[in-house]
């Protein structure tokens, strides 16, 4: 989708995604996404929701994951998410401590310089392009 700036309402959300309200308030209910609410408590739908809200759309409607599914998989995410921050932040640190090693010492310690870990988005990619192509 399109690179989108600003705040959306429930009504414009359902219409973009073909969906009903009452299936984001579904969503909301089970915790899988969290709008924003307005002083009127109205919600308003951020980027980021909506990112969100593909990835479960993507995850229910092509892959026929139900929203216990959905769930573990978004909390399982979000770990990786954050295991993937802890190692970049641990090979700066092994570097930073490599930096102050002397020099003939250093080429006995190899730090990778980046670590990557396959994000879920990317295997479900993979799955589509597998089935289409």
């Amino acid at each position: 989708m399109k690179k989108r700036k600003g705040f959306y309402t429930i009504g414009m959300v359902a219409r973009m995604y073909n969906i009903h309200p009452q299936t984001l308030r579904l969503y909301e209910r089970e915790g899988l996404i969290k709008p924003q609410r307005t002083a009127g408590n109205n919600r308003l739908y951020t980027d980021e929701d909506l990112e969100r809200l593909e990835f479960i759309l993507t995850l229910t409607r092509e892959l026929g994951v139900n929203l216990a599914g959905v769930e573990i998989i978004l909390r399982m995410k979000e770990q990786m998410e954050e295991m993937q921050k802890q190692i970049e932040q641990l090979l700066e640190l092994l570097e930073s401590y490599l930096q102050r090693m002397p020099v003939e010492e250093r080429g006995l310690v190899k730090v990778p310089k980046e670590v990557a870990v396959i994000k879920i988005s990317e295997i479900i990619k993979g799955k589509k392009e597998d089935e289409n192509g």
